[in-house]
């Protein structure tokens, strides 16, 4: 609502003629010409409108970054020679498919030793178990005395400690047996094979890596918002994104998850997305335009942009009470097309100037006349 203010400055102008002497007086016949008062009326003209609160939204455009849904580097994690190299850059690949064989003889003569350590306890535990039973067995027929109480005692404690080195051997058997699973590199996921590191015949250490794999069945879209956005979304579900390889074309993502914490450095909170890239359309590593609808939880104030005043020190308003300017201190809060929203010790209809400027001192005692 836009109004047109008259400020009025009474000003009084005395003009006084001073008299000149002896010639000046015969000349004018004696007459003498009285100062009269005259007075002027200066009128300063200025726009003002009624502040009313609103709901401050806009659509914001930030750059984004598409990264794959998962994504590892598989390195060796034993040492030894490259025997095959099952995948190669590009390849779509399912989760446990083999990609790589490292050959290490050493690695199978320790899983076949312990092998034949797990068989040897185990007969030895399985004999004296044997002993122990038949023993106890006799230990308890009719005729007394037939086995002596120490000899008994004697192979129960064999048989623990055989069925204790039995299991020792068992457990040495399973750890060299996954040792020897690490010759083996399987997909841990389905994905594509984004880097390829080795060859047939290539030494390799457990710091050697052979792939790069990337799930981009699924991408991430992540976007860096800046701080005073940060609650003004509410329930975000579903944006909107471009990319420079498909110019024309725009695709959606689902809200998924957001840090809930504020980059120091850069103050912004990192939102993340969900990309459906089943048709392989998009590709990881992609830079991205992500447009966001932002609007501010509650009504504001927004104004529009010449009403705000900077000084060196502070942002203000002037607010037009009781026929005197107030300068209004205010924060500014998000740009929209409807002008800029602040926050200060500012009311539904209070009546402020278009047109703010310093040069307007506060306290001015004027009158103000609407003009409708």
């Amino acid at each position: 609502m836009m109004k047109t203010v008259k400020l009025m400055r009474n000003s009084n102008m005395r003009f006084i003629s001073f008299l000149a002497a002896g010639s000046m007086l015969a000349a004018c016949n004696g007459n003498r010409q009285p100062a009269a008062d005259k007075q002027a009326t200066v009128t300063d003209t200025v726009a003002v409108f009624i502040l009313q609160p609103d709901t401050a939204r806009k659509n914001v455009e930030l750059p984004a970054e598409l990264i794959p849904y998962e994504q590892a580097a598989l390195y060796a994690r034993v040492q030894g020679f490259v025997k095959t190299m099952k995948a190669d850059l590009g390849d779509q690949v399912k989760k446990g498919q083999t990609l790589a064989v490292i050959e290490a003889p050493e690695v199978n003569s320790r899983f076949a030793e312990s092998e034949a350590s797990l068989q040897s306890a185990k007969a030895k535990w399985a004999s004296s178990r044997d002993q122990y039973d038949r023993l106890q067995r006799a230990s308890r027929a009719q005729t007394p005395g037939i086995v002596a109480p120490v000899d008994l005692e004697r192979s129960r404690q064999q048989m623990l400690a055989d069925s204790a080195t039995f299991e020792a051997a068992r457990r040495q058997s399973q750890a060299y047996k996954a040792v020897s699973g690490y010759l083996y590199i399987t997909a841990p996921f389905d994905g594509v094979i984004t880097a390829r590191h080795a060859d047939p015949g290539a030494l390799v250490g457990t710091d050697a890596m052979l792939f790069h794999i990337q799930n981009t069945k699924t991408l991430r879209l992540r976007a860096a918002v800046p701080e005073i956005y940060v609650n003004t979304t509410g329930a975000l579900k579903e944006i909107s994104f471009r990319v420079d390889a498909y110019p024309t074309q725009v695709f959606k993502a689902e809200a998924t998850r957001k840090s809930g914490a504020i980059d120091p450095a850069t103050r912004t909170e990192l939102w993340e997305f969900k990309v459906d890239n089943s048709q392989r359309l998009l590709k990881a590593g992609a830079f991205a335009y992500v447009k966001i609808g932002m609007e501010r939880q509650g009504p504001s104030f927004v104004v529009p942009p010449g009403s705000i005043a900077t000084t060196q020190e502070k942002k203000f308003v002037i607010r037009v009470k009781d026929g005197k300017a107030q300068w209004v201190d205010v924060r500014q809060g998000m740009v929209t097309e409807k002008g800029i929203e602040v926050f200060g010790d500012l009311k539904a209809a209070d009546t402020l100037l278009v047109k703010g400027t310093d040069e307007r001192k506060p306290g001015t005692e004027a009158f103000w006349k609407v003009k409708h």
